[in-house]
């Protein structure tokens, strides 16, 4: 029974964690790693881009609640979601047309696109906060727990109850969905295989006769979509705070690039070895422990390699090991 309760905190605090964070990195690490595959450079707007999408979307969401529509048992903000994507859509391509473009046809450096970059992050950002506010927005309707602890207990006669939130859940389903309709897109599709031409050789891929802008704006979309898509689901999980995507851009990062950057197998793979890496040396694994080891021994200490202040510090860790010893990722992705 001491076993079985120590398994069921690591569900409870390690792997459930771990497997919806995960989904929302892997998301997000797509996005970042289509724009570098095929537009060529770090874009660090995306994770503001995430910010201003799940900002329209808690919009959309209030709006719908008003008019007492709901998704039921699903949370509202499902069908807002659209709304967040297009309109997030709509203001992407117009920075694309104004600042990206431009730089493009210059044939400019990537790091002149990292920092033009940098400004929209800025101005997507401010954006977020004049539209939505600075404070914490939960908007997460619906059942709340898919699984309680108490009903648990109760069904197993364990002394720990295993809790799964229904968000969490909704993380892991709809980001295989997405995934699998990206993959779909990539390998089955004349446009997904004229991206991965594009992406593999630009210059062959103009003689092809591929249209390059085309391919850049189907670029941005997909990346948009997952972008907002990745935002919403963090936001539900969690709770909406503009700096919180801010924060979010280094573990997506390093999942993008600890994977292989421009490899979308690799982001997704690197999304969930940080998110399990983040959460593994942040648990206090005091009870576990406890639970697992001969007789009634329990350790004095929490055994916790590292505070939850230092979550991002973890991150941050991989991102240069892997840099160091494998700068192309662990599935060979694209080198800077």
């Amino acid at each position: 029974m001491d076993v079985l309760n120590g398994l069921v905190l690591l569900m409870n605090f390690v792997v459930v964690p771990a497997l919806s964070y995960g989904s929302q990195l892997a998301l997000g690490a797509l996005g970042v790693t289509l724009i570098y595959g095929i537009l060529r450079f770090s874009n660090f707007a995306h994770g503001d881009t995430m910010a201003f999408g799940t900002g329209i979307t808690i919009l959309g969401t209030w709006g719908l609640q008003a008019w007492g529509v709901t998704l039921g048992i699903l949370p509202t903000a499902l069908l807002a979601l659209p709304l967040g994507i297009l309109v997030t859509m709509g203001i992407v391509l117009v920075t694309d047309r104004v600042v990206y473009r431009f730089y493009r046809r210059q044939r400019a450096r990537p790091v002149i696109l990292v920092i033009a970059s940098v400004g929209v992050m800025f101005i997507m950002n401010a954006l977020t906060r004049f539209i939505i506010g600075t404070d914490d927005r939960a908007f997460a309707d619906g059942p709340r727990f898919l699984v309680n602890a108490p009903a648990f207990k109760a069904a197993t006669g364990l002394d720990e109850g295993l809790s799964i939130k229904a968000t969490a859940a909704l993380t892991v389903v709809v980001a295989v969905i997405a995934v699998g309709l990206l993959f779909w897109f990539l390998n089955s599709t004349r446009t997904g295989k004229s991206m991965r031409a594009y992406s593999d050789n630009e210059d062959l891929a103009l003689l092809s006769g591929i249209n390059p802008e085309r391919v850049v704006t189907i670029t941005w979309i997909i990346a948009t979509t997952l972008a907002v898509t990745a935002g919403v689901l963090y936001g539900l999980d969690k709770s909406f705070r503009p700096f919180n995507y801010y924060a979010l851009l280094l573990p997506t990062f390093a999942a993008a690039i600890v994977g292989g950057l421009g490899n979308p197998l690799g982001a997704i793979a690197g999304g969930f070895l940080i998110a399990f890496s983040e959460v593994s040396f942040t648990y206090a694994f005091k009870k576990v422990v406890g639970y697992l080891t001969p007789g009634t021994w329990e350790p004095p200490g929490l055994v916790q390699l590292l505070s939850t202040d230092y979550k991002f510090a973890v991150s941050f860790t991989i991102l240069i090991i892997v840099l160091l010893f494998r700068p192309t990722g662990i599935f060979r992705g694209k080198s800077a």
